[in-house]
C-alpha cells in the first residue's frame, strides 16, 4: 500500500477505536509533502471534523522555531552562543541554584559556578526546570507564589536552577529565555521576529502565538483522559491570547502543514521556497550533539494530568542539538541515528531525519503529555512512513 492508504487507515481506525478524539498527521521529504490527513472531531462530541487545517497548541515544538531564530541572530553577529547570556538579558544573571528549603519552607539559594551561556539554553544545561516535571520547582513556586509557566507572566522565568550551568541535562524554561534575548536584540516583540523572518518566509500562515479569527474557527480543544481512560473536553484550557511573556519554549498555535515547512527547511539545509532561511553549516551545527557528555535522561511527572512518565525510546541514549533531541542510534520506527526530535504537551511531536531525507509531525490536542494512546499512535504513525517510502 502506499504512505496514504497505510497512514488513512491507521489513523481512521484510531478514531473508530477511540484511542484519541482527532489526529492530523503529515510527512514530508525535501521537495515537498508525501501525506497530510486528519481524522475524528476538534471536540469530542462536538461534529466538527479533524482536518488537514485544524489548528492546536502544539506547545513545545514551539522551541525549534525559537532556536531557529536564535541562531539567524548568531549568523548576524548580535547573539554568541558562549558569551554570558546576562550581558542580553540581565535578568539572567541573578538566577540562583536552589540548594533546598529551610524548616520555615524558605527557599535556601546559592550564586551559580559559573555564567549561563545560549549554548546552555540551548541544550537545556542551563539548570532550569519545569514544574511539571520537578517536585522542586513545584515546592519553590508554592512557597514563593510565583505562577506557573504558562500563566505566561514575567514573575513564572524567576524559577531557580537546580545545579550550575553545564553539569547536566533538565529540561525547562531556558527557551522561554532565549524569547527574550530574540527580543533583546531585534527589538522586536517574538511573535512579530517570528512572523517576519520565519513564519512570512517560511510559508507558515496559519501559526502564531496569538489565536486569529480565522485560525480560531478551526481550532481544536484539548482534552483530558480521565481515571477510566475516556476523554473530556477542556473547553478553557487556553495560552492567554494577551500575555506578558510570549513563551519561546510552549506558545504557539498551528498547523500540521505549517510545521512540515519547518521541517522541509532543516531537510534542505536551511533552504526553502528559493529563500536561505539559515545558513546550511548553521543547520549543520545546529543539528550535532552540543552538549558534550551529558545524556537526555527520562521525565518523571509530578502533575499527572499534565504528563506521565516519558522516556522515548527505552534504553537508547539521546543527546541533545541546538533545540533538538537526537537518538543516538537507528530506531525501531525507522528513523535513522542522527535524526532530530521532540514534542509538545498536548500529544503533538515531530521527526526530521536527516539522511533518509524525510520528516513529520503529528497533533492530537490530548493530556497527560505522553498519552497511553496517543504517543503510540503516533509511533506507528512514523513507522507506517518508513515502511512505505520508495
Amino acid at each position: 500500500m502506499s504512505i496514504s492508504q497505510t497512514a488513512d487507515r491507521l489513523l481512521s481506525n484510531a478514531i473508530t477505536d477511540g484511542a484519541v478524539p482527532g489526529v492530523v498527521a503529515g510527512a514530508t521529504d525535501r521537495d515537498g509533502n508525501l501525506y497530510l490527513g486528519g481524522f475524528g472531531e476538534r471536540v469530542l462530541g462536538g461534529g466538527e471534523e479533524m482536518t488537514a487545517g485544524t489548528v492546536g497548541w502544539i506547545a513545545s515544538m514551539t522551541k525549534p522555531l525559537t532556536g531557529a531564530a536564535a541562531m539567524q541572530l548568531v549568523e548576524r553577529g548580535q547573539l554568541d552562543l558562549d558569551a554570558p547570556a546576562r550581558e542580553v538579558v540581565p535578568a539572567l544573571g541573578e538566577a540562583r541554584v536552589l540548594e533546598g528549603f529551610e524548616e520555615d519552607g524558605t527557599p535556601r539559594t546559592r550564586a551559580p559556578r559559573g555564567d549561563i551561556t545560549l549554548r546552555h539554553l540551548l541544550t537545556h544545561t542551563a539548570g532550569f526546570s519545569y514544574e511539571t516535571w520537578s517536585a522542586s520547582i513545584l515546592t519553590y513556586q508554592a512557597a514563593t507564589g510565583t505562577p506557573g509557566i504558562i500563566s505566561c507572566q514575567e514573575a513564572a522565568l524567576g524559577t531557580p536552577l537546580l545545579f550550575d550551568p553545564g553539569d547536566r541535562w533538565e529540561y525547562g524554561i531556558s527557551i522561554d529565555w532565549i524569547g527574550k534575548m530574540v527580543e533583546a536584540v531585534s527589538g522586536q516583540r517574538l511573535g512579530v521576529y517570528f512572523r517576519d523572518h520565519l513564519l512570512e518566509p517560511l510559508g507558515m500562515r496559519d501559526t502564531a502565538f496569538r489565536i486569529t479569527d480565522g485560525m480560531r474557527a478551526r481550532l481544536a480543544k484539548i482534552h483530558q483522559r480521565v481515571d477510566d481512560g475516556s476523554l473530556v473536553p477542556l473547553m478553557d484550557l487556553e495560552m492567554p491570547q494577551d500575555p506578558e511573556v510570549e513563551l519561546g519554549g510552549a506558545g504557539l498555535y498551528g498547523t500540521i502543514g505549517d510545521y512540515l515547512c519547518f521541517i522541509r527547511m532543516m531537510l534542505n539545509g536551511g533552504r526553502v521556497n528559493g529563500e536561505q532561511i539559515l545558513a546550511p553549516e548553521t543547520v549543520a551545527t545546529m543539528s550535532r550533539n552540543q552538549m558534550g557528555t551529558c545524556r537526555v535522561v527520562p521525565l518523571k511527572t509530578v502533575i499527572p494530568p499534565f504528563s506521565n512518565d516519558a522516556d522515548f525510546f527505552p534504553g537508547m541514549p539521546k543527546t541533545w542539538g541546538l533545540t533538538f533531541m537526537i537518538n543516538t542510534e537507528d530506531t525501531p520506527t525507522g528513523r535513522s541515528a542522527g535524526s532530530l526530535a521532540w514534542a509538545g504537551l498536548a500529544n503533538s511531536y515531530f521527526w526530521i531525519d536527516q539522511a533518509k531525507g524525510v520528516g513529520g509531525a503529528y497533533m492530537t490536542q490530548v493530556l497527560p503529555f505522553a498519552d497511553e494512546k496517543s504517543l503510540p499512535l503516533y509511533l506507528a504513525f512514523e513507522s507506517a512512513v518508513y515502511g512505505n517510502l520508495d
